[in-house]
């Protein structure tokens, strides 16, 4: 599978992971233009990863370049030049990055090696999970410009630690480190340094990979829809979720092995 080449992103596959690092280190990897551009080229292509009968890739992991930054945030010298019909558009254009890697039928891993501040802590939110070095940082800084959130902060945000704290790290803008913002639910895991946050975020990868394809991307799918949902809703949901991965290959298979005590070999349909 062609994943195709970037101005702005590293595409390298490791195993059964495509690691994707935003490698913009001059401007602490901040998301300009041309960067969110690449990255909605990338998901575009990599929307097909499910129906790829080899199933190239078991999951992805995005970070940033360098040891400082996973990204600074949005780029605030091209959006001063901006009107706010500009401003809409940039924000409308970054929702559909974030929405497809929601979308992507495998897991996705913010490995997250710095400052994560802003836009950068959205797209991070975007990700299935977070990883974090102990040096990064967290924060929704827009505040302190007078502006607001504008890819994804505002709802992702207090989806992941809370209507009451997401109001407090918004309104105040505060910075928080990686050992807080695990407290507060919104990283799974720190890690000592860069180098251990890759490697455990690729482990995590390979250890997904072993499981059902069909079946992590369903469960993927039905996490994603119940979300939003009341708890009754959110029942039928599954039920739907279970019927479909009840009629798999992957199923059959699985059922099979674990009567029959081996290994499951999953085709991955």
């Amino acid at each position: 599978m062609d994943f195709g080449t970037y101005q702005t992103l590293l595409v390298e596959k490791h195993g059964n992971a495509l690691l994707v690092t935003i490698n913009q280190p001059e401007s602490l990897n901040a998301l300009a233009a041309a960067v969110v551009e690449d990255l909605h080229a990338l998901t575009g292509v990599l929307g097909g990863i499910g129906r790829d009968a080899q199933w190239p890739v078991r999951g992805v992991i995005i970070t940033g370049a360098g040891e400082k930054s996973f990204v600074a945030g949005a780029n605030i010298l091209e959006m001063n030049s901006m009107d706010a019909a500009g401003a809409a558009a940039y924000g409308r254009r970054m929702h559909e990055v974030t929405l497809r890697i929601e979308a992507l039928p495998v897991p996705v891993i913010a490995a997250v090696n710095g400052f994560a501040l802003g836009g950068g802590c959205e797209l991070a939110m975007a990700c299935d999970f977070l990883y974090a070095s102990a040096n990064a940082s967290f924060g929704q800084p827009e505040v302190n410009l007078g502006l607001v959130p504008g890819f994804g902060g505002s709802v992702r945000l207090q989806q992941r630690v809370g209507i009451g704290m997401a109001r407090e790290l918004i309104y105040t803008g505060r910075r928080i480190k990686s050992a807080e913002a695990l407290r507060i639910g919104l990283v799974n895991q720190v890690f000592e340094d860069v180098e251990s946050l890759l490697a455990g975020a690729k482990n995590t990868i390979e250890e997904i990979a072993a499981k059902a394809p069909t079946a992590v991307s369903n469960a993927k799918d039905a996490i994603n829809e119940i979300a939003g949902l009341n708890v009754a809703d959110g029942l039928e949901a599954e039920v739907r979720s279970f019927m479909k991965a009840f009629e798999t290959a992957d199923s059959v298979e699985g059922r099979a092995a674990f009567v029959a005590k081996r290994a499951p070999e999953f085709p991955g349909r």
